[in-house]
């Protein structure tokens, strides 16, 4: 399925490729006509909003409208002339964001522990499942039953008699030290 879709994207891929490359698509292009491709001039300064770069390579808005042109004349007058609100309209043509706007928190968190809470989940229920349907039972050995014989049979033959096993055992009065 997976391979069908891959051959499927890059069928459309290569047409796409073959239109943009004729002489019809390179005419189109140059003409200024964005039918073929719109893309983005990356050698041109981009707006980022970063707490890092107090000052951006370009403003936020640069198209402005007709009030937007009246309040930048306006702004090459004196300050204190201007009102609040136009201070904040000025603020808003060169920022998008202010630093306590940057520096909100997000609610990402919240879906990072979520995605971690659901593949936790998802992995217990793998694991659930492979005890009950995958692996094999466990062996008799793993018996409380079998274990103490074990163990009796390893103080019967006096295994390690100086410093391991059956050094713990008092053999006279038949308990551990």
């Amino acid at each position: 399925m997976l391979h069908l879709t891959t051959g499927r994207v890059g069928c459309l891929l290569s047409k796409q490729a073959v239109v943009a490359l004729t002489s019809s698509g390179a005419r189109m292009s140059s003409h200024g006509h964005h039918e073929v491709s719109d893309s983005v001039d990356m050698s041109q300064p981009m707006y980022w909003d970063r707490l890092d770069t107090p000052l951006p390579d370009r403003p936020w808005k640069d198209v402005l409208d007709s009030t937007d042109k009246s309040l930048k004349q306006k702004e090459k007058g004196p300050w204190t002339a201007l009102s609040k609100e136009e201070k904040i309209a000025l603020y808003r043509l060169k920022f998008n964001h202010t630093y306590p706007e940057m520096k909100r928190p997000s609610h990402e968190w919240k879906t990072v522990i979520g995605g971690m809470f659901i593949f936790f989940g998802i992995t217990g229920l793998v694991v659930f499942w492979q005890g009950h349907y995958v692996y094999p039972p466990q062996p008799h050995t793993f018996g409380e039953e079998w274990q103490a014989k074990q163990i009796q049979r390893m103080l019967d033959m006096r295994v390690n008699p100086i410093e391991g096993f059956s050094a713990q055992w008092d053999y006279k009065n038949k308990q551990w030290k």
